[in-house]
């Protein structure tokens, strides 16, 4: 089993916004976010979901993967298999695969979903591209009103300025490989139309 690591996503939300001289209330109003929500994830009761750190980062005008540093510049990152940053949603866990590197663009992560989750609870848009590798089991991806079958062995890559959402609606487990370009840009969340997730549960 993984050691679970004593620095958690909170902590690095907490010292980045401090750094910005926000307030929880400040974050919370930017982010879109309750402040008692913002409280939770920093005091670690709580583990934001994927949708919810997209938002704080677009608030903080940072990177996900600054959610997962180690606290030192480095000009290449060694991440062992019992090492990796990690934090955890309802039904969704997601891994750091390496943080650290100054100016970093991209963002290695290793995103593990439950049978019948959903990485968010509604479509969401950010600057930059995504890559998607299907490591075991079936994931579900949806990108704009179209959506994509992804089993093991099979990849996705897209604009991630198109609104997109993914589930696993499979009986075991899912594990994704994800790797995001980095892009300071304002999230948006795609309005509330006609798209109905089925057999899912939102985080």
């Amino acid at each position: 089993m993984q050691t679970e690591q004593t620095e958690n996503v909170g902590d690095w939300i907490r010292k980045i916004r401090l750094r910005r001289g926000l307030s929880q209330r400040a974050l919370a109003q930017m982010s879109g976010l309750s402040a008692n929500a913002i409280s939770r994830i920093e005091r670690g009761e709580s583990s934001p979901t994927v949708t919810s750190l997209h938002r704080i980062a677009a608030a903080l005008e940072v990177p996900i993967v600054d959610f997962f540093e180690t606290g030192a510049e480095l000009s290449k990152v060694l991440v062992k298999k019992g090492g990796r940053l990690r934090t955890r949603g309802e039904g969704v866990l997601i891994e750091s695969l390496g943080s650290g590197l100054p100016g970093q663009m991209l963002e290695p992560f290793l995103m593990t979903l439950a049978p019948d989750s959903v990485c968010g609870e509604e479509p969401i848009t950010h600057a930059g591209e995504e890559f998607v590798h299907c490591l075991e089991g079936k994931v579900e991806y949806l990108i704009e009103d179209e959506w994509h079958i992804l089993t093991a062995g099979d990849s996705l890559l897209f604009q991630s300025e198109q609104r997109h959402l993914c589930r696993n609606s499979g009986g075991t487990d899912a594990v994704v490989l994800l790797v995001i370009l980095a892009a300071e840009d304002t999230v948006r969340l795609a309005p509330h139309d006609h798209l109905l997730i089925a057999g899912g549960k939102g985080e």
